[in-house]
């Protein structure tokens, strides 16, 4: 695992910053949104409690420690990215997010299926968290991180998603293709008798990280960022 000394935190701050302004930037989050980048095993950075899209450079996020309750200022569902750290120790990064088409889907009772070439990464499927209610509390954000389990996103009916990847800038991408994924959803609920969602096998050999593929979609949400 990264530590701090590996890397610096200042580095890490500008990651989360670049992650919250991407997703204020292309719809996956509004007023309400928070990202998080592991630092080391037992501490994480997440933004500034502040509406993602306005997030300035040189603005600060907060350091959380896995074992000691939230610091003051921290926002009460960031006890969600603590949750799945302490049980996930392959995840670097977490978003919480609002992507519309995603939420639409949820009040149907429905989460995004294998349908096309993005949506090939969520295979282990995505859970639909059956609450509507903020997270506020630890017990719920420990049953919450214990229904995602070794998935990469969790929906949560009528209140939004949360990715989770090796990597910030990986927890990100998840979070547009899980949006394209319920737009494809939607788009064909017209036709769904005519839908062919792809196979396990087909799906499992789509969802390729060669060829730059995260990395060239990083590259696009954060086109033109100030830092």
């Amino acid at each position: 695992m990264t530590s701090l000394i590996d890397t610096p935190l200042a580095d890490h701050q500008i990651t989360v910053r670049k992650a919250a302004r991407a997703l204020g930037r292309h719809g996956l989050a509004h007023a309400y949104g928070h990202c998080s980048q592991r630092l080391d095993d037992n501490h994480f950075l997440v933004c500034a409690a502040r509406p993602l899209g306005t997030i300035a450079p040189g603005e600060e996020g907060r350091v959380v420690a896995l074992d000691e309750p939230l610091p003051e200022g921290v926002l009460g569902e960031v006890r969600i990215h603590r949750e799945i750290y302490r049980r996930r120790p392959d995840v670097g990064g977490v978003v919480r997010g609002m992507p519309p088409r995603a939420m639409s889907l949820s009040v149907l009772g429905r989460t995004p299926r294998l349908l096309h070439g993005m949506g090939a990464y969520f295979v282990d499927g995505i859970p639909l968290w059956d609450d509507p209610q903020l997270i506020r509390d630890d017990s719920d954000a420990e049953r919450l991180a214990g229904q995602l389990g070794g998935a990469a996103a969790i929906v949560m009916r009528g209140n939004g998603v949360v990715t989770a990847g090796p990597s910030l800038p990986d927890a990100v991408v998840l979070g547009w293709y899980l949006e394209d994924a319920a737009r494809i959803e939607i788009d064909c609920l017209p036709a769904a008798d005519a839908v062919r969602p792809l196979g396990e096998q087909e799906a499992r050999r789509r969802a390729t990280r060669s060829g730059r593929i995260f990395e060239r979609m990083w590259d696009y949400l954060t086109h033109g960022d100030p830092e």
